[in-house]
């Protein structure tokens, strides 16, 4: 039996390398965090007429997201009630009805059955199609018109699980006009678990200036300046981490730097909407507008904000991911702007982009090297900068004092232990009031130890 406790050590900031290659670890994870988290579905700009819908996956169960004629975002299994093919195929579209092509079930935008072949003569009255409807998904919300779902009817609403995430998400979500995703996604599979790239993006800066080191001397950039081989000068960002393991790692004034010849125009955009966006959310919050940031919301979407990217790292085992990559714009940008944007972001990251494939190869081995029993049994480390993160007044969330650290990783896994150890959301809201406070406490303790030194 799978030892919770032993796969994460909350307050070492160490994690067993199995997490990453164990098919038991992986079924806990589909039935205690994919099950109960909230997940991204799409964009409410990606479906904006009745009858307009996209096929996703919530885990590894297959949804349909509809827009219905009230205007509301409803999802549904994508499993017909009779016999579980698939009423779908499609990656998106509009439909009136959706048909199971094995024996011609339909269903109504709304998942109620509306249709089944020869029901009269064979079934005589005893089928009772109102509840023989499609399996709705019983939560679905939209931030900002980002829509996620999530199938454990008892969990905090979308809001409330964002929590302090929401005041960072605000910066770029909503301050400026508002933010939406050029699609349909570019789709890739890697084979890697899905948790490497979760953690990547919630706070590894570490990386950059080493990993893409070729690819940043290509695009123009000064590897040295993100950490090659010294800090750069000055103010590095910061790194955070907020309640049910969201986080985020801040480049202040980074920016879209890497987006080539697009960026000056985004930089006077973004200088126009300054005023405004500060007097909507304060001086403090228009300090990340314009900033690099990465960032994932937990479990598995992540965003670069400055390079303009949005990630879903869809499981699909324990050894391999789909990954779903948009583009990420303001609403009120220009489309001639938004059309240079995508392209210079998939030159980064999309399938093929530059910088991706230098990440897909690290994720890739972090993997495939855990599937050798010796080398599952050891550990890895996030332990960079522990001891050294805070409370910053007027800021959600406990802090990093610099970019390069790993302050989120570690509130990312802290999180993700209590959500396996955890049999309901009531059992993880006990939790809200001191999840903090243990995270600091580690703080004081090394600040106990440096002193007896």
């Amino acid at each position: 039996m799978t030892d919770i406790c032993d796969l994460i050590d909350k307050d070492g900031g160490t994690q067993k390398s199995a997490i990453f290659h164990d098919q038991g670890i992986y079924d806990l994870e589909m039935e205690r965090i994919f099950a109960r988290s909230w997940l991204f579905l799409t964009h409410e700009g990606q479906i904006p007429n009745i009858g307009d819908y996209v096929r996703t996956m919530m885990g590894e169960d297959e949804v349909i997201v509809v827009r219905q004629r009230d205007g509301s975002v409803k999802a549904f299994l994508n499993a017909c009630r009779h016999r579980g093919a698939q009423v779908c195929a499609a990656e998106a579209g509009n439909a009136n009805i959706f048909v199971c092509p094995y024996h011609g079930w339909g269903y109504g935008i709304d998942g109620s059955l509306r249709a089944v072949p020869l029901e009269k003569e064979l079934y005589k009255g005893r089928l009772d199609k109102s509840t023989h409807g499609l399996r709705v998904v019983p939560l679905v919300e939209s931030y900002h018109g980002f829509v996620y779902g999530c199938f454990d009817s008892t969990a905090p609403s979308l809001k409330e699980y964002l929590g302090e995430m929401g005041w960072y998400l605000d910066v770029w979500m909503d301050a400026a006009g508002g933010a939406e995703l050029i699609g349909p996604p570019s789709r890739s599979i890697l084979n890697c678990n899905w948790k490497v790239p979760s953690e990547n993006f919630v706070g590894d800066t570490y990386h950059v200036g080493w990993t893409h080191g070729a690819a940043l001397k290509a695009l123009g950039a000064k590897p040295h300046r993100l950490g090659n081989r010294s800090l750069p000068d000055g103010d590095t960002g910061l790194q955070i981490t907020t309640r049910h393991g969201h986080g985020l790692c801040v480049g202040f004034d980074g920016g879209p730097g890497m987006l080539g010849a697009v960026a000056p125009d985004i930089l006077a955009w973004q200088a126009q909407n300054r005023e405004r966006i500060e007097r909507k959310l304060g001086s403090l919050r228009t300090r990340f507008y314009g900033c690099h940031i990465n960032s994932t919301i937990f479990p598995n979407n992540s965003f670069l904000w400055g390079t303009n990217t949005f990630k879903l790292w869809q499981p699909r085992g324990p050894g391999s991911i789909e990954v779903l990559t948009w583009t990420i714009v303001e609403k009120e940008m220009p489309e001639d702007m938004k059309s240079r944007i995508a392209t210079s972001m998939n030159r980064l990251f999309g399938s093929a982009g530059m910088l991706e494939a230098d990440d897909s190869d690290n994720m890739e081995s972090i993997t495939q090297l855990s599937r050798g029993f010796v080398t599952r049994q050891g550990r890895v480390i996030s332990q960079m900068s522990k001891g050294d993160d805070r409370q910053v007044p007027g800021m959600p969330g406990v802090v990093g004092d610099c970019a390069m650290g790993e302050t989120a990783y570690r509130g990312f896994y802290r999180f993700y232990r209590e959500m396996l150890l955890a049999g309901s959301w009531d059992e993880i809201r006990a939790g809200d009031s001191v999840w903090s406070d243990e995270l600091l406490s580690l703080t004081l303790q090394s600040q106990s130890v440096e002193r007896r030194k």
